[in-house]
């Protein structure tokens, strides 16, 4: 279907095959950009629209969202010029990765297991194995919600943290990014992935189990992991939703789980270190959509808004 916008459009799409946790409702309305300009169009045009990559650290609401939604799948052009890679939000890290490495480019080893694209991985600073998507960006197109224009933000402008940076504070949009990696043997990337690859089936779920990766961030100087195990949280259950038993800040969708599960077992989790270490974990994983009046509440302790 065509629309006025110049690009794909759904209505009342269902997202939860989208998802990597294999939860949410439908969406009213689901556009689905080519380009930079029927992005840039649609954010200009549609009235507070949700953009989502590919969908692997939120949790999507059992009832929907209500209102529209822009999917950037259809984002997945780059391009790599000599040691710099330049990739729309779109774009899978793990073909990038594998990119990088067919060219003996290093700086992406870290990326190779992750199931996210490029504009989620750049919203939260990714990073993995001593390896971040700050150690290597240079610069990106962004949409300015303010100014309705397309601007260029440098590495200074992104104000880059651990799981942080400015696109979190909902101003800029990520349209496209650009990294310079560094020249190295092919042999040494390809051993760095693999053992990457390696510690990832040992520590979390494979990609084909329903999860939305890590639950809470690590606090300064601990492991949220570490915390979480020894509350005694492996294999607590609500619904269908478990704690992963081969790492305690992962839940996983064992049997049709819905987003108050998952909000309710998360609860349970945060509470538990809490109690026990006086420690209050911060959810990496973002709700996304229609919250009911529980999860309204389970949510707002859990961001410690009261």
């Amino acid at each position: 279907m065509v629309c006025e916008f110049k690009c794909e459009f759904k209505e009342n799409y269902e997202l939860k095959n989208h998802t990597s946790f294999k939860i949410g409702g439908c969406a009213k309305r689901a556009f689905f950009p080519s380009n930079i300009e029927e992005f840039a169009q649609l954010l200009t045009e549609l009235e507070n629209p949700i953009v989502l990559g590919n969908c692997s650290n939120v949790l999507i609401s059992s009832q929907g969202i209500d209102g529209d939604v822009i999917l950037t799948s259809k984002m997945n052009s780059f391009e790599v010029v000599n040691n710099t890679i330049t990739a729309q939000c779109g774009v899978k890290v793990p073909m990038l990765s594998r990119e990088a490495e067919n060219r003996g480019l290093s700086g992406f080893e870290f990326m190779i297991g992750f199931p996210g694209s490029v504009g989620g991985a750049v919203y939260m600073n990714a990073s993995a194995h001593s390896q971040s998507v700050s150690d290597t960006f240079k610069h990106c197109r962004a949409f300015d919600t303010e100014t309705n224009k397309i601007v260029e933000l440098n590495k200074e402008d992104m104000q880059f943290g651990y799981r942080k940076s400015v696109l979190q504070e909902d101003r800029y949009i990520l349209l496209e990014a650009k990294c310079e990696l560094l020249p190295s043997a092919k042999e040494e990337i390809t051993s760095i992935m693999q053992r990457n690859l390696s510690f990832r089936k040992d520590r979390q779920p494979s990609l084909s189990t329903p999860n939305a990766g890590s639950i809470f961030r690590n606090p300064p100087n601990d492991s949220a992991g570490r915390l979480l195990e020894k509350a005694g949280v492996k294999g607590l259950k609500i619904g269908g939703a478990q704690v992963w038993l081969g790492h305690a800040n992962f839940i996983i969708n064992v049997e049709n789980a819905t987003s108050t599960d998952v909000s309710q077992l998360m609860n349970k989790m945060y509470n538990e270190v809490k109690d026990k270490y006086t420690i209050k974990l911060e959810p990496e994983v973002k709700f996304v959509g229609i919250k009911s009046k529980e999860e309204d509440e389970l949510w707002d302790t859990m961001l410690n808004k009261k």
